[in-house]
């Protein structure tokens, strides 16, 4: 029996995937070649509306001296897109692109296991921007084309990998009484651009940028501080931004920097509320003790008194506005302007609160017990109010001086030369000045005694020492700053430390804790205050 050959029919064979697309189509590997044309696929990187690879440069803002601005480094985000394009299907029986994405290669091959990012129906439609991809990671794409036959063709597969993120820095804020000083970890990436600091007064900078002012743009890599000495308001808030070359950006932390005020801490004797620093304690700059009243001076030129005010020494007179410099009495006050005159108000018996005409030119003032001094930018001592022990009384010649104090009923002068001159009540001795008179550079007058603060940082006193007021203790050195009260004396300790010693009925001996960060002392009639930064 003779065999003929069989005649086969060809019919197309294609693949459907679960979902019902097409996967694969073609004929019998004996019929003609067929299915659509495949597209060429390129892919580039961009970036939402503005593009990943944007190197601009940021002149349009002032700068601090000594920082350049930076290529990268206006502003650019962290979005970034891919772009893919690719060529048109030219044939007349086109039905659909589909754009595939993948992190692995291979998806022509195994297209259920890559990512459906978008269909076309118009032969014309090109290209597509996939704006969901992630910094720092490699992605594949491939276009498949198919016809009315229900044929596909796979178009190359393109790889292609976003820019990574720069390393984030850490930013630290330190806040001092008038300056911030920022500072932040290095970026490590080959591909840094720039830091970019900024400030706001308002939390959440990375949030809203455009309220925030930039205050550098930092294109060495090894630029890790920068001290901030233009904050206007009490509370500020700092972020960083890094760029990489990319014009890719990341945020640092923000840090909080809140300015340090001087607070007052007042101990002893409180009969009479001296010791109630009112509120808001904060933002002082100079502190001053009476006898049973207080005075604080703020850093907007304001004073703050409280304590006793039988005869109106806590009524500071309007304008409450351009002092300068404070000084409490017995039972009166003084203020110094920054025109150069004294206001004075409270007790005035013995006209210690008539300033003397012209009142102009003065650059200090002391208030004693019933008398009052003020020292001219001429370096004379003007003196008026009670003068029973000859208080007011400035010996000749009277010129040269640089510093002033008012006891009781006794008054120093600190002369150019380092001599102190001394005049007024003497029967404690208070104004028998020890030998040497040479080397000082500060005074105090206490109740009936005096206190002399020399150029190597030791206290000398001497007077009425009945509660050991003149026994200053040991070691006697590193002191910056001396005050005498009625019979109590405060040093001030280049530490920022506070010695009390001598009369102590009341606590006005016993520093408070911690004894740290004061940077000025002042002694009351049984009363102490000190000035803190915090």
């Amino acid at each position: 029996m003779s065999l003929k050959p069989i005649s086969y029919l060809l019919i197309p064979v294609c693949l459907i995937s679960a979902a019902g697309l097409f996967i694969a189509c073609g004929k019998s590997p004996s019929g003609p070649e067929s299915g659509p044309t495949p597209s060429v696929l390129t892919v580039e990187l961009t970036g939402g509306d503005e593009t990943c690879l944007r190197l601009e440069a940021s002149t349009e803002e002032a700068v601090p001296a000594g920082v350049a601005p930076g290529r990268g480094c206006s502003d650019a985000g962290s979005e970034c897109g891919v772009t893919a394009t690719w060529t048109i299907c030219p044939d007349n029986d086109f039905q659909s692109y589909a754009l595939y994405r993948s992190t692995s290669p291979g998806i022509a091959a195994d297209p259920e296991n890559a990512e459906l990012l978008i269909t076309f129906t118009d032969a014309d439609q090109r290209s597509f921007e996939d704006t969901t991809v992630v910094l720092g990671v490699t992605y594949h794409y491939a276009v498949r084309t198919g016809n009315t036959a229900n044929e596909v063709a796979w178009s190359n597969e393109a790889e292609i990998t976003t820019p990574g993120a720069p390393t984030p820095s850490v930013l630290t804020a330190v806040a001092g009484a008038t300056e911030v000083a920022l500072s932040w970890t290095q970026c490590p990436d080959a591909d840094f651009s720039c830091y970019t600091l900024y400030r706001s007064y308002v939390a959440g900078i990375a949030e809203d940028t455009l309220s925030a002012e930039k205050l550098g743009v930092f294109t060495d890599p090894d630029m890790l501080s920068f001290n901030d000495s233009t904050i206007a308001q009490p509370t500020a808030y700092y972020a960083l931004r890094t760029t990489n070359a990319a014009g890719l950006s990341v945020w640092s932390n923000e840090e909080t920097a809140v300015l340090l005020g001087c607070t007052i801490i007042a101990w002893g004797r409180n009969d009479e509320e001296q010791c109630n620093v009112p509120y808001p304690n904060r933002d002082f700059t100079a502190v001053a003790g009476g006898l049973y009243h207080s005075l604080g001076l703020r850093d907007d030129g304001s004073i703050a008194a409280w304590g006793s005010n039988t005869v109106g020494q806590c009524m500071v007179p309007a304008p409450n506005t351009g002092f300068t410099a404070v000084s409490a009495g017995g039972g009166h006050s003084l203020g110094l302007r920054n025109d150069g005159s004294i206001t004075a108000w409270g007790k005035n018996d013995a006209h210690q609160c008539d300033v003397p005409s012209p009142n102009t030119g003065f650059t200090a003032v002391s208030a004693g017990g019933l008398h009052s001094l003020g020292l001219r930018e001429d370096g004379s001592i003007a003196a008026w109010g009670r003068n029973d022990e000859l208080q007011c009384d400035v010996p000749s010649p009277n010129t040269g001086f640089i510093a002033i104090a008012a006891g009781a009923q006794h008054s120093l002068g600190l002369r150019n030369d380092g001599s102190i001159a001394a005049w007024g009540r003497n029967i404690e001795g208070q104004c028998d000045i020890p030998d040497p008179n040479t080397s000082f550079i500060a005074v105090a007058a206490g109740g009936h005694h005096s206190l002399g603060l020399k150029s190597d940082g030791s206290i000398v006193a001497w007077g009425f020492n009945n509660q050991g007021q003149c026994t200053v203790p040991d070691p006697n050195s590193g002191f910056v700053a001396v005050a005498g009260g009625f019979g109590h004396s405060l040093g001030l300790k280049s530490n920022g430390s506070i010695v009390a010693w001598g009369w102590n009925e009341y606590g006005q001996s016993d520093v408070p804790s911690p004894n740290s960060g004061y940077t000025a002392v002042s002694a009351g009639g049984g009363h102490s205050l000190g000035l803190r930064e915090e």
